[in-house]
């Protein structure tokens, strides 16, 4: 097995000014090539904490990639430091300068002449091998030692993501000789993760040693994620599928896809699948559920839009929820849910509607409706279904946790009425 660790460097890291998105895309591209990520470590813009993470990473994994501290500022040492780590001299790289001058000139068109500071974007250690950086003026940098590869990467993601695919991904691939990683995932809903565990306990057990089984629960689902290494990529696959068929054949009743895929993915490829179309009304949700259904490519094809129903003359006067209703029932109500799910239909000609209103918190709820109350409609020009639902956690939290088991509901109503041939 090919081990990689990954450094990114950045005081704003450890405070949480800036999330680090580059190490989960970066282990997931390497995990494709076959390179098992064995650490992430996050570390600040001080010289012996970086020094001590190359030392420490360099004796765990084959591979470290390092990511940020590459700018042109005083803040950035990773250069410098890599020098001297790796006993090196900064020398101009003439490619690089040119490509920097290029970049102030010809694309950024700066007025006045370049500064010093972007002009030493060109300096690089001369034990390097130049990474050309196509998207920015830092390169990156290949070192090696200790029959160990050490690759210095820009914090820009567009850049790294450039280099790791222009550069590094081959380079890696033609150092290393690779296995094969392979995942099949399961996404069920319905069933909590220790009930899950127990229902394939005795399938879990008999699991070959190579064969790796991973409970990642999230939203009221829990995806299975069984992962597979092997020299024998075809034998893998063939494994991969047999005992698919035997877990998906106890866990059925909960199973939702047999992909690594989201809630809102399901609902869309179904709806995509079946030529109908969605509308939602959302009033404690605020938009949130559309976010999640337009975030992938195609959303137009099935989703005609939302309607934020936050305040009760929109839920009156746009969806036609009927002012007795929201005096004697109020709006976090059954009888409300509906009426904005048969408003959000008549308004936007859908085929398939899906309406929420409830209290999200810290603050709105009494004794006979605390916070977490949540009553959800889904529905067609036939019937609207309803369920009522009390979450318990803080208000993002339960912002998520409706949206995700309203398209849950959604989901199973729309597999219900094209069951029943509506």
């Amino acid at each position: 097995m090919v081990y990689a660790s990954i450094i990114t460097i950045g005081d704003e890291l450890l405070i949480g000014q800036t999330i680090d998105t580059n190490s989960p895309w970066m282990a997931e591209e390497l995990n494709k090539i076959g390179v098992w990520v064995k650490r992430r470590v996050a570390v600040g813009d001080a010289w012996d904490d970086i020094w001590t993470a190359l030392d420490e990473e360099g004796e765990t994994s084959d591979i470290i990639l390092i990511t940020g501290g590459l700018g042109p500022t005083a803040d950035d040492i990773t250069k410098p430091l890599l020098c001297k780590y790796f006993g090196g001299t900064l020398v101009v790289n003439e490619e690089v300068l040119a490509h920097v001058k290029y970049l102030f000139e010809k694309v950024f068109r700066r007025p006045g002449p370049m500064l010093e500071t972007n002009l030493k974007q060109a300096e690089v250690p001369d034990v390097c091998t130049v990474l050309m950086n196509q998207r920015g003026t830092a390169p990156g940098m290949w070192f090696e030692k200790n029959r160990k590869i050490f690759i210095s990467l820009p914090g820009v993601p567009n850049e790294m993501k450039g280099l790791m695919k222009n550069q590094v991904l081959a380079r890696l691939q033609q150092h290393f000789k690779m296995p094969f990683i392979l995942h099949k995932t399961f996404l069920t809903y319905g069933i909590g993760e220790s009930f899950l565990a127990e229902k394939i306990k005795a399938w879990e057990q008999q699991l070959p040693a190579h064969l790796k089984l991973a409970y990642l629960p999230h939203y009221g689902n829990v995806r299975l994620r069984l992962t597979g290494i092997s020299d024998d990529k075809n034998k893998l696959e063939q494994e991969l599928q047999e005992q698919s068929k035997s877990v998906t054949s106890l866990i059925g009743e909960w199973l939702v896809a047999e992909d690594d895929i989201t809630i809102q993915q399901v609902v869309a490829k179904t709806l995509k699948e079946s030529k109908q179309t969605l509308g939602t009304a959302e009033s404690c949700t605020g938009g949130y559920i559309a976010h999640l259904i337009t975030q992938n490519a195609g959303a137009s094809l099935f989703f005609k839009g939302t309607i934020v129903a936050y305040d009760n003359d929109v839920k009156k006067s746009i969806l036609k929820v009927a002012d007795t209703t929201l005096r004697s029932e109020g709006a976090v109500s059954e009888a409300t849910a509906k009426e904005m799910a048969k408003g959000v239909l008549e308004k936007l000609n859908t085929d398939f509607a899906l309406a929420t209103t409830g209290i999200m918190g810290p603050d709105g709820g009494t004794v006979e409706k605390p916070v977490g109350t949540v009553w959800i409609a889904v529905g067609n020009a036939s019937r609207i279904e309803t369920q009522k639902f009390n979450f318990r956690f803080d208000r993002i939290r339960n912002i998520e946790q409706t949206a995700h088991t309203a398209l849950n509901m959604l989901r199973k109503f729309i597999q219900s009425a094209d069951s029943a041939g509506k």
